[in-house]
């Protein structure tokens, strides 16, 4: 295992009951002290010749990476990506951001280099650009802003949880933000509010774009020419065929701006989930991709998520989208942040409740918040159920965990029923 040093105390603390041989650390920061018997990665580099051995392999069929899925729907799986999926797509994104200028990008990477967005939107992509990547270990806001001040990124991939951070904290402007010149936001939906604030602050662009790990992990995403279309994922990457399907056998092709799954095929997508035959099977169908996300495209070939299969709300009958109802909470001036979820309920099956964090200062009611969205949606998409809390749980990247959120309320019924 290769790891920081910082965080050998967890590894060591488990590591008899491991079949581990050896561990090689190194810092991202001070020298941390560890057991004597682990290896320094600095040190082996340094008494080695830097021609390391060549290694036969075929970039079409050979694994480069078990990427785990985020677990966000259920247990996490290994996707296996292969040498050529990597490659693929890297080369993809290129093509897209083909404004980049060559070795004269800067791209703040505050994504964690072991997911998949991370490591193919700023590691891979940087390599293929020559490309200088300021490293933060993790977000933390009033570092970013300062890292953003002092180094003047010009790129800037993230999950739209950072860029609420950089919208409403409280001292932005006694930052020198405009070095940035484009964004990426993945992970999670990006509300049309975050995405025009953003760019008024910074003057810079933020498309949406939309990925998946078993895609290593970019399908869509908008153009940075202003052709970008809000509240859209954007197009296909080059090489990239996309396509919505019927929700129940997967096999009818819909019409533009009809509500189906969306599929895609392309030399990103991976060869299937490491040790589970029946997964891939039901996920790679045809040559195509089955994404488990519901979307519609328009007629000029944009795509838009309307939200995950799994995260469909049927709410007496009623199929509701949490994204809908999110994008409007977001409308509201003292929601800082907002999901939407299915929970319990003895009467609808499932009702619509909205987890919330309010912006420094505010306060609201329930009533104050359902009443809100009745004024903007059909009565049966809105809220019946309103919960403020401190902060959201959020995944290593940002994206809002709904399914805690789920958990926590069944969890919560249970203990009531007892």
């Amino acid at each position: 295992m290769i790891m920081l040093d910082a965080l050998y105390p967890r590894l060591a603390a488990i590591r008899h009951k491991t079949p581990l041989r050896l561990v090689i650390v190194t810092s991202l920061g001070p020298r941390m002290d560890t057991d004597p018997e682990v290896l320094r990665l600095e040190e082996l580099i340094a008494g080695h010749p830097p021609a390391p051995p060549q290694v036969a392999i075929d970039p079409a069929e050979d694994l480069a990476v078990l990427q785990y899925t985020g677990g966000t729907t259920g247990v996490s799986k290994g996707v296996m990506l292969t040498h050529r999926n990597l490659v693929a797509n890297a080369l993809q994104i290129k093509e897209w951001f083909a404004g980049a200028k060559m070795a004269e990008e800067r791209i703040l990477t505050a994504l964690p280099l072991f997911h998949v967005y991370g490591m193919t939107v700023t590691m891979n992509y940087a390599v293929v650009i020559a490309a200088a990547l300021i490293l933060v270990p993790k977000f933390d806001i009033d570092e970013v802003l300062k890292t953003i001040n002092d180094h003047r990124p010009t790129m800037f991939p993230g999950a739209p949880t950072m860029y609420v951070a950089v919208n409403h904290h409280p001292r932005v402007a006694e930052y020198d933000v405009s070095s940035i010149g484009f964004c990426l936001s993945g992970s999670a939906p990006l509300p049309v509010e975050v995405q025009q604030e953003f760019e008024r602050l910074t003057g810079g662009r933020l498309v949406e774009g939309y990925g998946l790990s078993e895609a290593s992990p970019v399908t869509h995403c908008n153009p940075l020419d202003g052709n970008s279309r809000l509240g859209t994922i954007g197009l296909p990457m080059p090489d990239t065929d996309a396509a919505v399907v019927d929700l129940e056998a997967g096999e009818t092709v819909l019409s533009p701006g009809e509500a189906g799954e969306l599929v895609v095929r392309g030399p990103q997508v991976m060869k299937g989930y490491w040790h589970k035959p029946d997964e891939t099977a039901h996920a790679l169908r045809g040559g195509w991709l089955y994404t488990g996300d519901i979307a519609r495209m328009d007629g000029d070939g944009y795509f838009s998520i309307i939200d995950r299969k799994k995260d469909m709300i049927i709410a007496g009958g009623f199929n509701v989208y949490p994204r809908d109802v999110e994008e409007v909470l977001y409308e509201n001036p003292k929601i800082k942040e907002a999901v939407v979820a299915g929970v319990p309920d003895p009467y609808l099956g499932e009702t619509v409740k909205a987890y919330l964090v309010l912006k420094e200062g505010q306060t609201a009611t329930e009533e104050e918040i359902i009443e809100f969205c009745r004024q903007q949606m059909a009565k049966f998409k809105a809220p019946r159920l309103v919960e403020f809390r401190e902060s959201l749980p959020k995944s290593i990247v940002g994206k809002i965990l709904r399914r805690v959120l789920v958990e926590e309320e069944k969890q919560k019924q249970q203990r009531t029923a007892m």
